[in-house]
């Protein structure tokens, strides 16, 4: 197990500075939360440092454990977790939990949790399908968060489940991945993001089980910002912008699945011109293979502007990571994709402590001797050759799985790319041909076909619209009625 201890005091602790003020504004802004300061933070590498601490905490709660995570997998490890929730409420410690719908779909059903159920533990489930939200099922909790008492609380990218450990009888090593654990102040805002999501699903968590951050005593001398989103918030968009806007020196980052916005990526271009070193690591081998090759279908505007772009070649590279000028890093669970940045729950750290963004270079600096820079290469080679081609990269795996929701990222982009060229509202890229040429075939074909078979498009918009209608009308209703038993209220204490 590998973890690093943040103990150096933030450079924002020098004489004030009103640039310095004019930064903190800035990030508390884009980021949609404050700075908290007295925190210890210590920087947990792949999932077994995770499972390890995540295990040995849960067995020491004395009163409340809070548990979201987007996949619960029925194996070895989601049992081991399962158990230890179920002794702890068997003693009576208060334990919340929520997973996402989608991403337990086949991962873990109803006899997994009867245990911890039956036991006394409360779960919740995110975004089922709903007749009146028919929508609902595009946004995902993505969180990986698991707060114990007011003792340390950690968030990452890992999921519940043994995938991350690879699998040594069939020579598949370990998935890479990143996290931290924290204690002090901040395990308030966890404590709060999480009671906003559980109520968000239902009656409100009991408020005797949260604490305010004043009571809650210092732990270190590390500030921290928790950047809790829900959809359409955009908190760590906002922020990444932000960073890669003030970024003087480097802007490392690390994402498990790229598919980056269009002023996401100018935003990065202009920096590399401006001579930011900007690294950027993603998997060679993906889970999800068509957002891979979303992923590269960007690549080139960033490799001419002077971006560094990195692949992996282990198993599956799963951090979501960046370090900025040696001073300021951020670790959680949002990837660089419209996914995580507006449509789903996500929950990151951005750590502002010079020893702590030192932890976090040395270990990119680490991950990038296993793996395989992409470089710029004569547009004349070998149909199908890839440019920087490893020859020692191990196969893909063979089952998808990981977050799944990051699909609908690839899907977005396409739309994206369609939707400018049709409107006109900017100059595509060389890099967005293959979207644009996907866009193209996939609506001649549609175009083609409904001509045709007219029932192929008839049918599913009209079972599409009946959903929409059907649930707009049981949503007008129940408010008719809300508000007519409010107005009834009304003229009774009138009366």
């Amino acid at each position: 197990m590998r973890e690093y201890t943040a103990h150096m005091p933030s450079m924002h602790d020098e004489s004030p500075n009103p640039l310095h003020d004019m930064a903190e504004r800035a990030f508390s802004r884009a980021a949609g939360a404050e700075r908290i300061e007295g925190n210890q933070v210590r920087l947990l590498i792949d999932a077994s440092a995770h499972f390890e601490a995540w295990t040995a905490s849960i067995r020491s709660a004395r009163r409340v454990i809070l548990v979201e995570n987007y996949i619960f997998r029925d194996d070895a490890i989601g049992h081991a977790l399962r158990d230890a929730l179920v002794e702890r409420a068997r003693a009576g410690v208060a334990v919340y939990l929520i997973r996402d719908w989608l991403g337990c779909i086949g991962q873990s059903g109803r006899s997994f949790w009867a245990p911890l159920l039956e036991a006394g533990g409360k779960v919740r489930v995110y975004a089922t399908p709903q007749l009146t939200r028919p929508l609902a099922i595009l946004s995902r909790d993505h969180r990986k968060l698991l707060c114990i008492d007011t003792e340390i609380a950690y968030l990452s990218g890992v999921c519940v489940s043994a995938k991350w450990l690879g699998d040594p009888q069939r020579n598949v090593p370990p998935w890479r991945d990143t996290g931290v654990a924290v204690q002090g102040p901040a395990l308030a805002a966890m404590q709060r993001a999480f009671a906003d999501n559980w109520a968000s699903l239902g009656d409100r968590l009991p408020e005797d089980l949260l604490t305010s951050q004043d009571a809650i005593a210092d732990a270190g001398p590390t500030p921290v910002r928790v950047i809790a989103t829900r959809p359409a918030t955009t908190g760590v968009y906002r922020l990444d912008q932000t960073i890669a806007g003030m970024a003087k020196r480097t802007l490392w980052l690390t994402d498990a699945y790229f598919v980056g916005l269009s002023p996401y990526i100018q935003q990065l271009a202009a920096a590399a011109r401006d001579g930011v070193d900007v690294r950027l690591l993603v998997p060679g081998s993906s889970d999800i293979p068509m957002v891979a090759g979303f992923s590269r279908a960007g690549y080139r505007p960033l490799l001419q502007a002077g971006v560094r772009v990195f692949e992996w070649n282990g198993s599956m590279l799963h951090a979501k990571t960046a370090v900025a000028d040696g001073q300021w890093a951020r670790v959680g669970s949002s990837n660089l994709n419209i996914a995580s940045w507006m449509g789903n729950c996500e929950i990151d750290l951005a750590v502002e402590d010079v020893d702590f963004a030192q932890r976090m270079e040395e270990q990119y600096e680490q991950d990038l001797t296993k793996a395989t820079e992409i470089v710029l290469a004569p547009r004349r080679r070998r149909r199908g050759q890839r440019v920087g081609e490893h020859s020692e990269r191990p196969p893909r795996p063979r089952r998808p799985g990981g977050s799944s929701s990051r699909a609908a990222a690839a899907s977005l982009r396409l739309a994206n790319t369609v939707g400018a060229a049709l409107t006109e509202r900017r100059v595509l890229g060389s890099a967005e041909r293959g979207p644009l040429g996907v866009g193209a075939l996939a609506l001649l074909t549609i175009g083609v076909s409904s001509l045709f078979w007219p029932a192929i498009l008839g049918w599913p918009l009209a079972i599409i619209l009946l959903w929409l209608g059907l649930g707009l009308a049981v949503r007008w209703w129940k408010l008719r009625e809300r508000t007519k038993a409010a107005e009834d209220a009304d003229r009774h204490d009138a009366s």
